[in-house]
């Protein structure tokens, strides 16, 4: 039994991180790598690297320069890809990620990859896992100068490439994000249960959620 009424939906807009791909990587990058590397690189404690770093994020959480290398290289005075690099081996699809968008392709759905990582970061993931040939357009929230948590975000995209919100699905892993999108009028919005391996279920709120790609695909 599918959640979806997929005779409703023409175009299927999905977000990468947490999503397609297992959040671990980015969470292992931004929690444990990146303190770690910048304590190294500055001469300072583990500790210290964290109560530095960690007034940082929070100022920055949702905004476009959270989610740009450049700004955090400039910001931390080392570069952020590099140190990406370092930790490139942990960047895995989530289970079963790659038999829904076959399925998606092999039923004709437009399919469209929006996410807030920086082209960068899109460009080191995408070395690593094949997903662009299941995608129409692969866009970068940079592109626009607002992250999807923005409803600008949302007009842009409109312009960008002309699609129906009543008739579109949203899959992403961040509450906030769905939410922008339901104020912009997408109708059929999905959670993600377990964006992080590692982490186990998350509460989705007021959202349906993904647990198993495999069952999407009924009645594609």
């Amino acid at each position: 039994m599918s959640l979806l009424p997929w005779h409703d939906i023409d175009t299927v807009l999905l977000d990468m991180d947490g999503t397609l791909l297992d959040l671990h990587f980015d969470n292992h990058f931004w929690l444990e790598h990146l303190p770690q590397r910048y304590a190294e690189l500055h001469g300072v404690s583990r500790a210290m690297a964290e109560m530095e770093l960690q007034p940082l994020f929070e100022r920055h959480a949702g905004q476009l320069q959270w989610y740009c290398l450049d700004f955090w290289s400039a910001e931390l005075k080392l570069s952020v890809r590099e140190l990406k690099l370092e930790t490139a081996h942990l960047i895995a699809l989530r289970p079963d990620a790659d038999t829904f968008l076959e399925a998606l392709k092999k039923a004709g759905k437009r399919v469209v990859m929006i996410t807030n990582a920086h082209r960068d970061s899109l460009s080191l993931k995408l070395e690593r896992i094949e997903l662009a040939p299941y995608f129409e357009r692969l866009i970068s929230s940079h592109d626009y100068g607002f992250p999807k948590e923005n409803p600008q975000f949302w007009d842009a995209l409109q312009a960008d490439i002309g699609f129906d919100p009543a008739r579109s699905l949203f899959i992403d892993d961040t509450l906030p994000i769905l939410r922008s999108a339901r104020d912009f009028g997408v109708t059929h919005l999905l959670a993600v249960r377990e964006p992080d391996s590692r982490k186990g279920p998350k509460d989705t709120a007021e959202f349906a959620a993904v647990v198993d790609y495999r069952e999407l695909i009924a009645g594609l």
